[in-house]
């Protein structure tokens, strides 16, 4: 399942793991304004590393969506979020890390019939995951050059947004990179889910969302990219939205506070 488990491809830093030949001397991820290459300089770690710390923890949110996160947290510290549907389940966003109790659990729960990732900080190990349920990688075209672990599982898409199956939807809102997506979820909660990632993000408070170039280097978005942005999200029917880390869930009320924090994001311009 693992290819070359003991080598130092993955970057300590954001998780991503380079299925080249040759590792660069900085992530090439990290080094963009949108992330960082942490304080004490680029360290590669391997899965063989990982593994001897690491497992991966759920989380069920509703009766057809779990979250999964690496425990202790690594990297990004990002879940990843399990949709289970009639015609097929599909994994939304990535961690750096798999194991085979994992895959025995979703593989209990229907196992994953796609992988579709919001955007580059979370491709991670994206051909494990795809290599261990044989299933495509949804990735929008306009990151194609974040791409640092490519293969033969990723399918490019381009466009407004690409229909999967039970009304599942994965919506391309651009902003924090070219080709950021959300998954839509419409017949999933009351009233509707998204799932975001960071593409939009969730404050601590759960009452303000906020719309970024980068989150940890602080820098925001041109007015256009928030307006598109809205563009994208006004039409799609949600109450209750999934973002990329722990305190990221609204279970109800979220179309509310997206429309209140697009208000206030372009009141500034």
């Amino acid at each position: 399942m693992i290819i070359s488990p003991s080598a130092k491809n993955i970057c300590n830093t954001c998780g991503v793991r380079y299925g080249t030949s040759i590792i660069p001397t900085i992530c090439e991820i990290c080094a963009d304004d949108r992330q960082y290459p942490g304080f004490t300089g680029q360290i590669w770690t391997s899965y063989n590393e990982l593994a001897t710390r690491s497992t991966i923890r759920f989380s069920r949110l509703l009766s057809t969506l779990y979250d999964l996160r690496i425990s202790p947290a690594f990297a990004i510290a990002q879940k990843a979020h399990l949709v289970l549907s009639s015609s097929g389940n599909v994994l939304w966003d990535c961690l750096p890390f798999i194991d085979d109790q994992t895959i025995a659990f979703i593989r209990s729960l229907g196992g994953i019939s796609a992988i579709a990732i919001s955007h580059p900080h979370y491709y991670s190990l994206m051909q494990d995951w795809a290599t261990a349920f044989d299933c495509p990688i949804y990735l929008h075209a306009s990151d194609k050059e974040w791409i640092k672990d490519p293969g033969g599982y990723i399918e490019l898409w381009n466009g407004a947004s690409k229909r999967l199956w039970d009304n599942i939807s994965i919506v391309h809102v651009g902003g924090h990179f070219p080709g950021s997506t959300v998954l839509h979820l419409p017949d999933h909660g009351r009233a509707g889910c998204l799932l975001t990632g960071d593409s939009i993000y969730i404050a601590p408070s759960r009452r303000h969302m906020s719309f970024m170039y980068s989150y940890p280097n602080h820098i925001p978005l041109p007015k256009k990219d928030i307006e598109f942005i809205n563009e994208r999200v006004h039409p799609l029917a949600f109450d209750a939205m999934y973002g990329a880390f722990e305190w990221m869930n609204i279970a109800d009320g979220a179309r509310s506070i997206f429309e209140k924090s697009i208000s206030r994001h372009l009141s500034i311009y």
